[in-house]
């Protein structure tokens, strides 16, 4: 019998040859997420031999994984600005550069917590649970086109205790948001990479993620433009849009804040130094 090491080093180099990143760390996590042990648990194990019924267990966990499925699908959940997210294939899977747009919203808000928070194209419900459980008195509404989408997030909602102060809502951006609704932050994940991008991603984008989340069309922007332009009149007085965007978009987007009406416009960069969120109020 074979033991726990020996099967996670036969599953790294199986990995490696279907080219998957990091095979080492995804071979770990799938013989954890199989044995039903943590990391530093599996750690504690090596030694272990493994019976037939757990490697028959193991076996099409790796296969799909070779097959470019993303990793958090396969394990079927995700860690994001401190809460646990089921995901699977109705949603995009949450980046973790995306915790910044969450770092943000805390250092405009750090004097006192939005009443009404909006979460724009929601997704797995990442962005406005992360910020419910952060903003404890805030009510957030939540949108998103997908119906698919929408019923994954309400599972996390309801998984952590917050669908009493989150509200969703199937909506192309604001349109099924009350027009006389007004809110103190606005934060948006929405599509920004072009259809050209998206084409060039990795398998796992391209093959398993919702496309629609991924791109807004040929240009990459007509999402944005669309937040930005009608983001404005749904703010609270001295309400801010946190968006986050495309790393070639900055000089138009800033522009268009300006344009608009919007105040105190600043770009933001990601951990990579690469220029993420635009942000502006009013």
């Amino acid at each position: 019998m074979l033991t726990v090491l020996e099967i996670i080093k036969r599953t790294t180099e199986f990995l490696q040859k279907h080219g998957i990143e990091s095979p080492r760390l995804n071979a770990e996590l799938l013989v954890g997420h199989s044995l039903g042990l943590k990391r530093m648990q599996l750690y504690l194990q090596f030694e272990r031999p493994l019976a037939e019924a757990e490697l028959a267990k193991l076996r099409p966990l790796v296969k799909r994984r070779s097959e470019r499925e993303p990793l958090q699908y396969i394990v079927g959940t995700t860690e994001f600005s401190g809460v646990t997210l089921k995901v699977d294939r109705r949603a995009l899977i949450p980046r973790p550069e995306t915790e910044l747009l969450i770092e943000i919203a805390k250092e405009k808000f750090a004097a006192g917590a939005p009443a009404r928070v909006l979460d724009l194209g929601t997704g797995t419900g990442a962005i406005a649970l992360a910020l419910a459980k952060h903003f404890a008195t805030a009510n957030l509404t939540a949108v998103d086109v997908s119906a698919d989408a929408l019923a994954l997030a309400r599972e996390n909602a309801a998984a952590l205790g917050l669908a009493e102060r989150v509200t969703f809502a199937e909506s192309d951006w604001f349109a099924a948001v009350p027009s006389d609704a007004r809110f103190e932050l606005i934060a948006a994940n929405p599509p920004y990479l072009s259809d050209a991008e998206t084409k060039e991603t990795t398998p796992e984008v391209q093959k398993f993620e919702p496309w629609g989340a991924l791109s807004s069309g040929p240009v990459g922007t007509e999402a944005l433009a669309v937040i930005v332009r009608e983001a404005k009149a749904r703010l609270a007085p001295g309400g801010w849009l946190i968006c986050e965007t495309g790393i070639a978009q900055h000089a138009q987007l800033t522009e268009w804040l300006r344009a608009a009406g919007y105040a105190n416009v600043e770009s933001r960069k990601d951990l990579t130094w690469r220029d993420r969120f635009v942000l502006a109020n009013i």
